[in-house]
């Protein structure tokens, strides 16, 4: 299925609403998501209004969704200037892919255009793009080392599981 990847624009936010409400019905949110489901479905619209707006209009973070061709969404990535990191860098902090569109080459065709929106800015000239992965997430971690990513030797505690691990994993500007 061949996907048009492109930004979402701030009059789709009932629609990004919608997909995000499915990543986090999804089994895997548990591991994936610091956001729960209900968390979400509470917000009002504006919340999402803004949340969309920023997206398409901030210049520091960029939500990109995979369009297929009848219109519908398969999936998203959320990519952003991490402005408190001791380099230049961008962070990807949501990648959801419906379960029907798995293994269709989406996830890739996501990253890649997250990683080409980080690497294309300007001010500043972003030196790495990492993510955050929690160590029950064996899926995720493939596809992350699959795309070149390799673990830094960070860790923090998952927000919602202080018991639990996420580690980070980065992709350096070549």
């Amino acid at each position: 299925m061949g996907y048009l990847i492109r930004p979402v624009t701030a009059d789709e936010w009932k629609r990004l609403k919608e997909l995000r409400l499915a990543a986090l019905a999804d089994p895997a949110a548990r591991v994936a998501f610091h956001q729960t489901f209900e968390e979400a479905a509470a917000q009002p619209a504006e919340y999402w209004q803004r949340h969309t707006a920023r997206s398409d209009a901030s210049g520091t973070t960029l939500t990109l969704i995979g369009e297929g061709p009848d219109g519908s969404w398969g999936g998203m990535v959320v990519v952003r200037l991490d402005d408190g990191a001791e380099v230049p860098q961008t962070e990807v902090v949501a990648v959801y892919v419906r379960p029907e569109h798995r293994g269709t080459g989406l996830s890739r065709e996501l990253f890649e255009a997250a990683l080409g929106w980080s690497w294309s800015l300007s001010e500043p000239v972003v030196s790495r793009v990492r993510v955050w992965v929690h160590e029950e997430n064996a899926s995720a971690e493939g596809l992350y080392r699959a795309l070149g990513f390799v673990p830094t030797g960070k860790t923090a505690a998952d927000p919602k599981n202080p018991g639990a691990v996420e580690r980070e994993m980065a992709l350096s500007r070549l």
